[in-house]
C-alpha cells in the first residue's frame, strides 16, 4: 500500500512538473523571453525594429546601416526606399480591396490572387499603383483575343520602363484611337466594379 502511495505521488509530481515546464518555453505563457515584449517591434514593414535597434545594440546597428550605405554607394538606401514605397502601395491596395469587394469578381479572380499578383508586380516596379495594375489586368482581358501581344505582363513591362498606359498600348500595336477606346472601356468597367459591394 505504501509503495503504491509513493508511486502515485511520484507520478503526480512528474505530471505537475511537465505542465509547469510547458508554460515556460518559447512559445507559451508569459515567459520572460525575447518575444514577450507585448507586440511587434517599432515601425511597419521594412522598418520594423529599426526604432529600437540602435539602443539594443549599443549603436552598432547605426554603424551597420551607415556602412551598408557607404559600401554600396547608396544602393542600400535606394533599396530600402524602394521597399518602403512598395510596402506603402501594398497597404493602399489592401484598403482599396476592403472598400471595393466587387472589384476582384469583375476581374474574374479573387481578392487574394489579385493582391498576390500585385505584390509580385511591385517586386519589379515598386512605383506601380494598384489602379494601374487593375487597369493592366482588365486591358489584357479585354484586348488579348484581338491583340495576342497585349497581355497584363506586357502592359506591366511597359509601365515599368516608364511608359504610360496609352504609350504602352500603342507600343503593343494599337492605334491611338484603339488605345483611347480600350482605356475608356476598361475605366468604365473598373468604375462600375468599384460601385458593386
Amino acid at each position: 500500500m505504501m509503495s503504491r502511495l509513493i508511486l502515485l505521488s511520484l507520478l503526480v509530481l512528474v505530471l505537475a512538473t511537465g505542465a509547469f515546464a510547458q508554460g515556460r518555453g518559447r512559445g507559451g505563457g508569459g515567459g520572460g523571453g525575447r518575444g514577450s515584449g507585448g507586440g511587434p517591434p517599432a515601425g511597419v514593414g521594412v522598418d520594423r525594429g529599426l526604432g529600437n535597434a540602435s539602443s539594443r545594440s549599443g549603436g552598432r546597428s547605426d554603424d551597420g546601416l551607415s556602412n551598408a550605405s557607404t559600401r554600396s554607394n547608396g544602393r542600400s538606401d535606394a533599396g530600402l526606399e524602394r521597399a518602403r514605397h512598395a510596402s506603402s502601395n501594398l497597404r493602399r491596395a489592401d484598403d482599396d480591396l476592403n472598400d471595393h469587394p466587387g472589384l476582384p469578381r469583375a476581374l474574374h479572380t479573387n481578392a487574394n490572387d489579385l493582391r498576390a499578383g500585385y505584390q509580385a508586380a511591385l517586386a519589379t516596379n515598386p512605383e506601380l499603383t494598384f489602379g494601374n495594375y487593375v487597369a493592366a489586368t482588365r486591358l489584357g482581358q479585354n484586348l488579348g483575343s484581338r491583340f495576342p501581344g497585349v497581355t497584363r505582363d506586357a502592359i506591366l513591362s511597359g509601365l515599368a520602363s516608364g511608359r504610360s498606359l496609352g504609350e504602352t498600348l500603342r507600343d503593343l500595336g494599337l492605334s491611338s484611337d484603339e488605345s483611347k477606346a480600350a482605356r475608356k472601356r476598361a475605366e468604365a468597367e473598373i468604375k462600375a466594379a468599384r460601385k458593386n459591394k
